[in-house]
């Protein structure tokens, strides 16, 4: 068996446990909030990352193998976002973003696009600003790869930049109510074919 930690991982706060940046001191070394701060459970990582200013769903454990399976590219696990964005994209906007959009490390895979009458998310601390953006449209994008910063720079591509961006889920795994900050345990099996062999969960496949 495998535990897998689900973490709603709050807006600014880095994908890790340490601030290294801080740790080295210097100029502009002030500390910045870590995971360590919202769960205190020893010898775990990130299966994958969320960048300083992103939300939303993060997977922890200490199975490395997990890990891999949850992370690696070739997996193709679905990354499903709600994202805030500046304006009102029209159908060619949405069309061009399911279609996939030329960014300077090569055209990006289609994706799936809704709008959203409401996120359905509590309130980011601090909130985006109605009076520098009074008009912003909820979008949910499903992405099949993981590229650094992909949304924000898909979304800026067709002309609507991202001003919040949660993430909702992993695969089959769902933020599903977590508060940010909170975080949940789920036990996972060993598959039926490591079953079989004798496998130890976790082990070399």
């Amino acid at each position: 068996m495998s535990a897998l930690y689900l973490l709603h991982k709050p807006y600014r706060m880095l994908c890790q446990f340490t601030d290294r940046r801080g740790d080295e001191g210097g100029r502009n070394a002030t500390p910045r909030a870590t995971l360590a701060a919202v769960i205190d459970v020893p010898g775990i990582y990130a299966a994958g990352r969320l960048d300083y200013d992103s939300e939303g769903l993060l997977l922890l454990t200490d199975d490395g193998s997990l890990i891999h399976r949850i992370s690696d590219p070739r997996h193709k696990q679905p990354k499903t976002y709600r994202v805030q964005v500046e304006g009102t994209p029209d159908e060619a906007a949405l069309a061009a973003l399911r279609r996939g959009v030329a960014l300077k490390d090569g055209l990006t895979r289609p994706a799936k696009v809704r709008r959203l009458a409401t996120s359905d998310l509590p309130e980011r601390d601090p909130p985006v600003s109605p009076k520098r953006h009074p008009e912003t449209t909820w979008l949910e994008l499903t992405l099949t790869e993981g590229r650094n910063r992909q949304v924000r720079r898909m979304t800026a591509h067709v002309g609507h930049p991202t001003l919040r961006l949660v993430r909702t889920a992993i695969g089959p795994w769902r933020l599903d109510g977590l508060a940010p900050g909170q975080w949940r345990r789920e036990t996972l099996h060993a598959p039926r074919t490591a079953r079989r062999a004798g496998r130890r969960p976790g082990g070399p496949r």
